[in-house]
């Protein structure tokens, strides 16, 4: 799955590439204005990186690419004079409007109160919003899960924890806020980063070790915030 990823990521890659290059050379022909072109098309970008997201992923985890679309079109619609005034004026209500969707959402969707920031049969859920939150995960049979921060914080502590199986999975999402995972040296990490004016680092140190080590796959997302995987 994460070949597929990765080369589903190559290949977006390289049709913007190769798009650069084409108005790059139509520039140089007289055809275009491309310091124009890029000027009043820029957002468009933001859209095609949004869209991406959504079908690379399977349409889950659809809060970080549709806020993506969603400015897109906002300063899309200014560039082209559509909108009376500042675009700015307009991304703040939308982005109130869809970070409420997003709680609400989630809400509904959860099964038992309290899930979202608590351990359940070895898998974790935990979503911050305008605020922090610390979490220390001792389950011997870990298994995954998610961590979500909006404009808020995430400590999640998982140096006591032990894989399920050899190996789990954990999904990071943040919004103008942090994550910081904290893991065991014996544990393996493979990461699959996106960020978008943000920051995913890793600096967790592997050591082979006693068993109970295995592998612990990150998939992480930072717009505006950062990640961080660490000792």
């Amino acid at each position: 799955m994460s070949t597929h990823r990765d080369s589903a990521g190559r290949i977006f890659c390289g049709f913007l590439i190769i798009l650069f290059g084409v108005l790059l050379l139509l520039d140089q022909l007289d055809k275009l204005d491309f310091g124009r072109v890029i000027s009043r098309y820029w957002p468009l970008l933001l859209i095609l990186v949004g869209l991406w997201q959504l079908v690379s992923n399977n349409f889950r985890n659809a809060g970080g690419p549709l806020l993506l679309i969603v400015l897109g079109v906002v300063f899309e619609l200014g560039k082209l004079e559509i909108l009376g005034r500042n675009a700015w004026h307009y991304v703040w209500p939308l982005l109130i409007i869809l970070v409420g969707l997003w709680v609400l959402v989630g809400a509904l969707s959860r099964r038992t109160p309290g899930a979202a920031t608590g351990v359940k049969e070895g898998t974790i859920d935990a979503f911050a919003i305008f605020s922090g939150l610390e979490r220390r995960v001792d389950s011997p049979g870990f298994r995954g899960g998610k961590a979500t921060a909006i404009m808020g914080g995430i400590d999640l502590d998982l140096r006591g924890a032990g894989l399920a199986e050899g190996a789990a999975a954990i999904d990071l999402s943040v919004i103008m806020g942090g994550i910081t995972v904290r893991v065991p040296r014996h544990w393996r990490v493979e990461m699959d980063a996106r960020p978008l004016l943000g920051g995913i680092e890793d600096k967790h140190t592997y050591e082979p070790g006693p068993p109970g080590g295995g592998i612990l796959r990150v998939k992480a997302s930072a717009i505006l915030g950062g990640i961080e995987i660490k000792d």
